[in-house]
Formats: structure tokens, sequence, C-alpha cells
């Protein structure tokens, strides 16, 4: 006879639950003791019960993920060579970064294998290059991503690429132009991220952005072609595990919610990598570890792809062995820990799920509030963007500093005999580059880079005068 396995015990309630462990705490404030507040405005509560999650957000995820490999192109023809070398050793996508119009496309994309997503993250607006670029990919057996984002940009820089009129009419072009890309416009949030945006923040200004697009595509494009037109977003994901899976599919939510609203495609392609804010210049090993989990909560989350950052990316030039490790660590999670077997795994899970919601319905708050004030552009033109998230920043970074916030080899259990002044390639800093902007840009800054500074500063003092 099959028994039923726990049918001898009677079913508990949540508050039940809370009942006991209030007794347990013998007058200690169940509040202060086991509820954790975070960055993000959302605080954790010590368990999570059917109870606390009403209905699932539905949320379509793919299966397969797509293992991603940066290539920036200084010759088309030594590009194309590294991407067939990555190829050939398991990578699945590249992602060409073009500094200028001069790159020759056809050499590029020469004789590259069938069935690959490229992606193309131009830093020029030239409607006539993709044209050619559209017109050559007629017929080719792979999918290409073209990214495009000039809000972003004035975001990233301070300006347009050549003014707000001029940039549009390039933008229409392009996506008149398009047929034979995957999608054309990417959102970038990993600028947020990387800039100390908390989570609902990071989601609010993307969907910001979004409804910029929507609002603007509207009235140009028909119902057809809104029906297979599809957003691409760069996701970073930092190091608070649970919290980047439930980013990643409130921003699917978010994205079907906003679209369907305007009549247009509700899918979305996710390409994600780890923050940069989180790395490291000393103790730099550590680096691959919280790539690892990063890229797990990406993975889980449900990306489409995932480009994984070798763990010296912030000091060295790329280089082979960096990259290996980085391809390896998603070949290992793909192969011996079977993450790419099941899609939606996080589905039901109470705790993610009603994170998931509170993200969502959060960011949503902070939308409708950008909206009542004119939009993203009109907020990003006063600054209060910029304000908001450097108060997120700093808070952060408040954490860092006074240790609540740990990055093992740097703020707890450094070693005092790493060096690093010699092995320096490139500057692992915030660039200060005083120039005119029409808007004070969004910078970027890793948590470490003060602390850094100093102990550079120290290394030097201490080196031996000849």
């Amino acid at each position: 006879m099959k028994q039923l396995l726990f049918q001898e015990f009677q079913e508990v309630s949540a508050k039940q639950w809370k009942q006991k462990i209030q007794a347990d705490l013998k007058g200690a404030d169940y509040n202060e003791k086991l509820v954790t507040k975070t960055l993000h405005g959302i605080d954790i509560k010590p368990f999570y019960s059917a109870e606390d999650v009403e209905e699932t957000l539905k949320v379509s995820n793919p299966a397969h993920w797509h293992i991603c490999e940066k290539v920036y192109v200084t010759s088309a023809a030594e590009a194309n060579k590294k991407a067939h070398e990555k190829l050939r050793r398991g990578t699945e996508a590249i992602w060409f970064i073009l500094p200028s119009k001069e790159i020759v496309f056809e050499e590029l994309l020469n004789n590259l294998q069938e069935d690959i997503d490229i992606y193309m993250e131009l830093h020029f607006l030239d409607a006539e290059y993709v044209k050619k670029l559209n017109d050559f990919l007629k017929g080719k057996p792979y999918k290409v991503y073209l990214q495009t984002d000039i809000i972003g940009k004035l975001a990233r820089t301070g300006n347009w690429f050549d003014n707000l009129k001029s940039d549009h009419a390039q933008l229409e072009q392009i996506v008149q132009n398009s047929r034979n890309f995957e999608s054309t416009i990417s959102i970038n949030l990993s600028l947020y991220q990387n800039a100390g945006a908390n989570i609902t923040q990071q989601l609010a200004y993307s969907m910001a952005q979004l409804s910029e697009y929507l609002n603007h595509f509207s009235e140009i494009l028909s119902e057809e072609e809104k029906k297979n037109f599809r957003f691409q977003f760069q996701v970073a994901a930092g190091s608070d595990y649970f919290f980047e899976i439930s980013k990643l599919r409130a921003l699917r939510w978010l994205n079907t919610t906003i679209a369907k609203e305007f009549g247009f495609n509700t899918e979305c392609h996710v390409l994600a990598q780890p923050t940069r804010r989180t790395k490291t210049l000393y103790d730099f090993n550590v680096n691959m570890l919280r790539t690892t989990t990063e890229s797990m909560s990406a993975i889980l989350g449900g990306a489409n792809a995932i480009c994984n950052m070798p763990y010296d990316a912030i000091y060295h030039k790329d280089n082979e062995f960096g990259d290996r490790i980085a391809r390896n660590q998603l070949l290992i999670m793909r192969n011996e820990s079977y993450l790419d077997k099941v899609g939606n795994v996080a589905e039901g899970t109470y705790y993610i799920e009603t994170i998931t919601r509170q993200l969502a319905e959060q960011a949503l708050e902070i939308f409708k509030e950008i909206e009542k004030g004119g939009g993203f552009l009109k907020e990003l033109k006063a600054g209060v963007i910029q304000r908001k998230i450097k108060e997120s920043a700093a808070e952060e970074q408040e954490k860092f500093d006074n240790g609540d916030l740990v990055l093992i080899g740097t703020n707890k259990y450094e070693n005092p005999q790493d060096r690093m002044k010699d092995d320096i390639e490139l500057y692992p800093f915030l660039k200060k580059n005083p120039r005119k902007t029409l808007i004070e840009p969004i910078l970027e800054r890793r948590l470490s880079e003060e602390s850094e500074m100093k102990r550079l500063e120290e290394e030097k003092q201490s080196q031996p005068t000849q």
C-alpha cells in the first residue's frame, strides 16, 4: 500500500510558525532580530509560506541560455579570427563592440558558423551603415541583435550622439531598415547597477526608458510592425543572489505589462553579465567566486545569454587565460551543474515569488512617478534620476566602508602583503574627463575604488628608494 509522506503531521499555518518563533525568542523583538532590511527597500522575513504567494507571476523564461563572449573590434580580420577561436572552444554567441563605422562588417562576419547569436554594439549612430548591414544579413544563418540606445548614451555620457532631433531621426531610419535583425533597440540596466542604483531603481528606470521608446514609435510603426518588434535588455547581475534572480523575473513581467499597454510585442531578449561594482583589484581571484554566483543568478533568473566577466578584467588587458577561465565557469555550470535543463526553475518558490512581486510593484510605483513628472528624459535632464542614484550609491558605499557589506580580501580578511602596483595594465578607477555636457552623466564606480587607491599610494610610499 502506498504511504502518503508526512500524512501523520497536521498542517501548520504561517501564524502558528510565527507564534512559535516569538515564543522561542523569549521576549526579544521579532522584527529587530529576524527581519532583515535591504538596500532595495524590501524587508526579508525569516520564513515564507504559500500564504505569501497569492498568485505566481506569469514569466516566460528560456530553458536554454547561450554562453557569450565579447570581442572588441580594432581590426575586422583579427576580430573574426578571435570569434572563430572562441566558438571552437565552446562559446555560442559573440558580442562584437565596434568603435567606428570604418569596420568592414563583411570581413568581421565572414564564414561564422550557423545558428549562433551575434550582438552588435555600435559606438556610433549611422542609419546608412545599419541599412547596409541589414541588407548583408538577408538569408544569413545566424541571429543578429543590434544594440542601439540613444537615451542610454545620453544618460551615460551626458550628450547625445549629435542632438535629440537628429538622434531620433537616425533611430527611426534604423528601425525601419532592420527586418533582418532580431532586435534593434537595447536598454542598458547595467549602467544603473554599476553606478549604485538599487534593484527597484534599475527596473523602474529601464521601464521609463522603454516607455520613451514605445511612446515615440507608437505613432510611427504599424500594428503589424509593433507585434514583431521586441526590445533587448542588457542586465548586470549583482551579488545579492536571490534578489538578482527575482530582478530578471520582475524585468520580464514589467516589460510584458508595459509593452502590452502600447500594443507591442510582449517578449524581450535579456543579455546578462556580472556587475563591475563588486569587483576588486586586491585579492582578485575572489572575483571568480563573485562572477560565478552572479552568473548563476542571471541563469536562474532567466537570461537568454550570459557574458561572463574575466576575473582580471578591471586591471588587465584582454588575455586568453582570463577569457578561458570566464568561459569555463559557464561551461561547468552547464555541463556539470546542469543549469540549462529546466526553464522557470524559480517559479513557485515562496521566497523568490514574493520578492519578485515586491520588486515589480515598487518599480512600477517609481515608474509611475517618473511618468507623472513628465517622463524619463525630462527627469534625466532635471538631474532627478542622477540624484536618486547617487543617494542609493552613497548608502551602499557607507555599508561597504563600515564593513556591513563585505568584499573578502578588500574590506575584510585583506592581505597586507598583497601588491598590485606593477600588475596594472588598465586604469581600474573612475576616469574623470572634464568636458561640456548637456546633462550630468551617470557615472559607474566600483565599491572598493577609494580604499584601493589608498593601498596603491601606500605601496608607492613603501617602495625602497634606489
